[in-house]
């Protein structure tokens, strides 16, 4: 009787047996063995750099120098107003030139690679920095070098296709910095300083005249501007040129708790959207 009971029950247990094994070797792996199999089977995009550093803060340049190690005065004719870069989007936007340029921008490890500019049309009184808009543009072609420093601030070396070395200092938002999303205001700023005194400074000084003005939602301009008033803060991001008339786009924010006898609020520049050379 045992032998006749041992035949149907063997193909019963085969399969069984087999399927139990499928199951064992089917466990799900450990999070690293996972992580590892991906690696694996996936290229590997080593865009780290872009989107979490450089789109975090405003790039400053700081000094050019040339593959020969010779200062490029071309791109430093701002000392008040360095040419700036910005990463958002996948795109790069740059600004303190003659005009605003923007572009699509491809980041893959330490090199990038930008698409055609797109710029403003404004000119500018001083021919240095009208030229400074080509002069960019030159150290834009082909593949870009890129090198972070952790430092603090970041630094950020470009080193150009023709082996320009631009080096940027990585400033943080001033949403990050003043605390606060801030709001934007158009200001007007007169051709020409003005005599001002100020309560807490003792000599007479030159500032600027500004009024603000008001745009509708189409970019139009509507109300009636302010009144014209003498300014003693300063806009950060903006030189003034004597001989020229500016509208600026600005954000203003609120200087939570400043030091006796500081600004209680803070000024900054998005973009200059008018220009006008006035005669004296």
């Amino acid at each position: 009787m045992t032998r006749s009971l041992s035949m149907p029950i063997l193909p019963l247990i085969l399969p069984l047996i087999l399927s139990l094994m499928l199951v064992a070797c089917a466990q799900p792996r450990s999070p690293a063995d996972a992580s590892v199999a991906a690696t694996a089977s996936q290229p590997v995009r080593n865009d780290t750099m872009g989107s979490n550093m450089l789109d975090g803060y405003h790039w400053r340049l700081q000094d050019a120098t040339d593959a020969q190690g010779r200062r490029i005065d071309a791109l430093l004719v701002r000392p008040t107003q360095p040419l700036q870069f910005d990463f958002v989007d996948g795109r790069i936007h740059i600004a303190n030139a003659c005009n605003r340029m923007s572009g699509d921008v491809r980041i893959d490890g330490d090199t990038l690679r930008t698409g055609p500019l797109v710029s403003t049309k404004m000119a500018c009184a001083d021919p240095a920095v009208m030229a400074l808009d080509a002069e960019v543009a030159k150290r834009l072609e082909g593949r870009i070098g890129l090198r972070l420093l952790e430092s603090d601030p970041p630094q950020l070396i470009w080193t150009a296709a023709n082996g320009d070395s631009l080096r940027f200092i990585g400033m943080a938002p001033p949403e990050i910095r003043f605390g606060n999303p801030g709001t934007i205001v158009f200001m007007e700023v007169a051709a020409h300083r003005k005599p001002c005194k100020h309560p807490m400074m003792p000599s007479p000084r030159q500032c600027l005249e500004v009024r603000e003005l008001h745009y509708d939602a189409d970019g139009l301009r509507s109300g009636t501007p302010g009144a014209w008033q003498l300014f003693h803060d300063t806009i950060e991001g903006y030189t003034h040129e004597e001989g020229v008339r500016n509208v600026l786009r600005i954000k203003r924010f609120a200087i939570a708790n400043p030091p006796m006898d500081a600004p209680a609020t803070g000024y900054v520049l998005d973009m200059v959207i008018e220009s006008q050379t006035v005669d004296p």
